[in-house]
């Protein structure tokens, strides 16, 4: 049969608010027209995120209860610190309660004056851990993977070329840490390949640079290489993890993605002084060792997530939501980054809105309608993200502008899936209507998730 169908049944139900127009015209208005500060009450379907909002088994429910919340040596840690093990076969597993806390005392452990860390595209948060700690980020995409009308296997590639020349010219020295993310969230949700994993791993261990994964979607990844790539077909899920992970000095995670639950991370490592240091700050602002910051039950609720999310029946289905959305909206005509990714459907702003020049942040537009639409909720991946100024005060963009449809593990069905794609149509047929908008108010970091903004008239 060719009719691909979800690999679990539904056990709990959760009620979502249906709302009118006009109460989220006004609901919009009071948010200041950014998702962010939107209530989870107005919203129909939450596509903001795929960090956190997954519909845990019966299993991690049952994990649980039986999470042993011992402050030291919980058995609950020792059981995901051994099944991370099993994925990534990394020395030191130090847990932290999400992934961005595990980023934090990576770069406060590497900054110093002149330093940069090269990546294929660095994530908001990733990006804005680096950059408050005074290091420079940088991205090297391959060409195509910017381009969203082209498809290819691997967009979400590191430009192999560009790296090396980009550590010639700025020192080794200077580079105390190379990453690559998989799948590549700012570049569409596009997977790397493993000839990829293994060039860029080959270059730094040339030049004495550390090669760290960004692996929150490691097992979509994984899958995508598997389907995709010539001679990983007849391998495992947990194979390919294991010989991507075998190319890398260390990771670090946000688990609340690929490890199927709600909340922690993780950052790992062979590195003996790295990891002393790291366990050191991670008491400091985290919490000990054995729990960094998590209760000892999310911890179980992550050993038996990292079990699932390995399951190939449960990575076809997830890839296939993926696709079947993005299908709906190219049959309907609105343009999306093809080929649609692992974890999220991407608008194309550009082409959705040709009429609002990028420093109008034409994404921003598109999904301010959508909410207005459908009350759907979603994010914006673009200029009012990644935008910059030069020294003149002028608008330095992204390469694209993006809305990212991010959708939760397990949570929503073929009809909500077609909820969505109805909505995103009609914004497109109306898409001339929308209008440039500004910011009213922005922070230095990360300004998106706390910005103001309104329409020009």
């Amino acid at each position: 049969m060719k009719t691909l169908i979800e690999p679990f049944k539904i056990k709990t139900i959760e009620e979502i608010p249906i709302t009118k127009r006009e109460d989220r015209e006004i609901f919009l208005k009071e948010a200041f027209n950014n998702p962010f500060f939107l209530r989870s009450e107005h919203i129909t379907i939450d596509l903001l995120t795929d960090s956190g909002t997954t519909a845990m088994s019966s299993k991690q429910w049952a994990g649980l209860m039986d999470g042993d919340e011992a402050y030291a040596g919980s058995r609950s840690y020792y059981k995901f610190e051994n099944i991370v093990k099993e994925i990534t076969n990394f020395k030191h597993i130090i847990p932290t309660h999400q992934g961005r806390a595990a980023e934090r005392i990576l770069f406060t452990l590497l900054k110093g004056d002149n330093k940069s860390i090269p990546n294929n595209t660095h994530f908001d948060t990733t990006r804005g851990n680096i950059e408050y700690n005074g290091i420079e980020a940088c991205d090297f995409p391959v060409e195509i993977g910017t381009i969203p009308e082209l498809e290819a296997p691997f967009k979400g590639n590191m430009d192999v070329e560009r790296l090396k020349n980009y550590i010639q010219k700025r020192g080794k020295e200077n580079i105390p840490v190379c990453m690559l993310t998989i799948t590549n969230n700012s570049g569409g949700g596009q997977p790397v390949s493993m000839q990829n994993i293994r060039e860029v791993s080959q270059v730094c261990s040339e030049n004495g640079i550390p090669f760290y994964l960004d692996c929150c979607r490691f097992a979509e990844n994984a899958y995508f290489i598997k389907t995709r790539e010539p001679g990983y077909a007849d391998k495992s899920i947990k194979e390919i993890c294991n010989e991507m992970f075998s190319y890398a000095d260390g990771a670090t995670m946000s688990a609340k993605k690929d490890g199927l639950s709600n909340t922690g991370g993780f950052l790992a490592t062979n590195d003996d002084a790295l990891a002393e240091q790291a366990q050191s700050l991670l008491i400091i602002t985290e919490g000990f060792i054995t729990y960094g910051g998590m209760t000892r039950r999310d911890l179980e609720a992550l050993a038996q997530g990292f079990v699932e999310v390995m399951d190939e029946n449960y990575l076809e289905y997830r890839v296939g939501q993926i696709k079947y959305l993005g299908n709906k909206l190219i049959e309907a005509g609105v343009p999306i980054l093809m080929p649609t990714g692992g974890h999220a459907v991407y608008l194309d702003a550009k082409r959705f809105t040709p009429h609002i020049s990028p420093e109008y942040f034409p994404a921003q537009a598109i999904l301010c309608e959508l909410y207005l639409v459908g009350g759907i909720r979603s994010v914006e991946i673009g200029s009012l993200m990644f935008g910059k100024r030069d020294e003149n005060g002028n608008h330095v963009g992204p390469p694209m502008e993006l809305v990212r449809l991010a959708i939760p593990r397990r949570v929503y069905t073929q009809a909500h899936t077609d909820y969505v794609a109805e909505a995103c149509e009609e914004v497109y047929k109306n898409r001339t209507k929308l209008k440039k908008m500004r910011l009213l108010y922005e922070t230095k970091f990360l300004r998106h998730f706390t910005a103001k903004l309104e329409y020009i008239d």
